[in-house]
This record gives structure tokens, sequence and C-alpha cells, in this order.
């Protein structure tokens, strides 16, 4: 005699295997600092590979005769610097390259290229192999140490009907109930958060206390948008609803 399989209910079965933890982690500016070690890097092999050995009076360096390469890093730290302090979100974003667009236009149209390039044409900037391999790791170094470790060591925690924030030195912990509280993704910044930071973004939490209402955002949070609805469902779950812990991080990088 064959038994009939009693179908699994979809519900039960999304509810068991759906995340019952999830942490988040936030990043200082620090996270998008990657391209100015990337790039100093990848210079300083080029400039291994061609560069010419020049006699100082007190030492020998290695340097590429091309001007490009010193320009090149000199722009990239300034892009970084400028966009990693820059906000524009959402639709400021798309005016802010409505106005490139149309001041590239502009300049074309009054002949200013030709001279813009001729000015860039004739700067020189010379770095040494030294000095790219020193300053690309010394970048790395602090890069590394903020997004792998300090940045960890303040991070929310996420559960049915809870909401902790760990602060590892200096606070301890400190607990919010999800009654009341809304969490949502804040508008992207289009070039620090699609091109520097890769796809992260800004999580803005709004939790009721007794002090009143409180507002926290979570800065610079790796794949933020993959994981919010899931941190949306837990916040607006009883905590008897937890048939299962499955931990869950996110804002690291992969």
């Amino acid at each position: 005699m064959s038994t009939a399989a009693v179908p699994t209910p979809v519900n039960a079965a999304a509810k068991l295997t759906r995340p019952m933890e999830i942490t988040v982690f936030s990043h200082s500016a620090l996270l998008y600092w990657w391209p100015v070690w990337v790039t100093g890097y990848i210079l300083a092999l080029i400039t291994y590979l061609e560069g010419q050995i020049v006699q100082f009076q007190n030492a020998a360096v290695v340097i590429h005769p091309s001007k490009n390469l010193g320009v090149i890093f000199t722009m990239v730290c300034i892009l970084v610097i400028v966009l990693t302090n820059a906000t524009a979100r959402g639709l400021a974003s798309a005016m802010v390259i409505t106005i490139i667009l149309a001041l590239t236009f502009l300049f074309a149209y009054l002949g200013w290229w030709e001279k813009i390039f001729d000015l860039v044409e004739r700067l020189a900037i010379f770095m040494n192999l030294g000095f790219y391999v020193f300053f690309s790791t010394a970048v790395f170094i602090v890069w590394a140490l903020g997004v792998f470790m300090f940045d960890r060591l303040d991070y929310w925690v996420f559960r049915p009907g809870q909401v902790v924030h760990q602060m590892v030195f200096g606070g301890g912990s400190r607990t919010y109930d999800t009654r009341g509280m809304s969490v949502y993704k804040l508008r992207n910044d289009l070039f620090r958060h699609w091109i520097l930071g890769l796809g992260s973004g800004d999580i803005h939490v709004a939790a009721t206390s007794a002090g009143g209402n409180q507002h926290f955002i979570l800065p610079n949070v790796m794949f933020a948008g993959r994981r919010l609805n899931a941190i949306q469902e837990l916040v607006s779950m009883k905590p008897d609803e937890n048939l299962g812990v499955v931990p869950m991080t996110v804002g690291e990088p992969s």
C-alpha cells in the first residue's frame, strides 16, 4: 500500500530557510579608497618593467620616462577625495551627470578642449618606483585595517522583534524593539555607491524608545540592496515567529 506524500506548506518552508538573524556592518569612507592603491600598484609594475634608472646625488631611483603615469595617479587621488566627500543622491546625481555632459558639449562647441589638452600635455609629474610601492602599500594597510578590522567593531544585528547595536569598544550594546521601527535604504549616490562602492548603500533605521523617536544611518553597507527585504521582514516579525536561526552577514566585502 502506497502512502501519499504530504506536501510541505510553502510559507512554512520559506520560514525555515529564510535568515532569522542578519548582521549588518557599516563602513567608513575608507571603503572607497581601493582605486588609489590598486592604481598605485599597477603603475609600480609598469615603472618596474619599463622604467629607467636615474642617478641623483645620494641615490639611484627607477622612474618611468612617461609623464602620464604621475598625472594619472594624481588625478585618481583627487577624484577619490572629491567623490568620497561630496554627496549627490538620486535626482541630484542625474543633475550632476547632465551638467557634466552639458559642459562637455559646450567646451567642444567653443573649442576649449584643445587648449585644455594642450595644458595637460605640458603638465609633467614624475614619481619613482619607491613612491608608488610605499604610498600604495601604506594606503592598502590603512584600507584593509579599516574595512576588515575597525569597521567590524561596531555593527547591528537584526532579529525577529529585536535590533541590537553592538559596540565592541566604549558602548557595549543597545537593544531596540522593532515595534513601529522602519528600515529603508537611502537613495544611492551614483559616483560613491556604484562607481567606488560597487553596489554599497546607506541604510536608515528609525526606532521608537522611551526617549522618543531615534534615527540612525548605517553608512556604506556593502550589498545593502540585496538583503533589505529580508531585514524589513525580520523587523516586521514577532519574536515567536523565530522558527530557526539562520545567521547572515551583510556589509562585508566578499
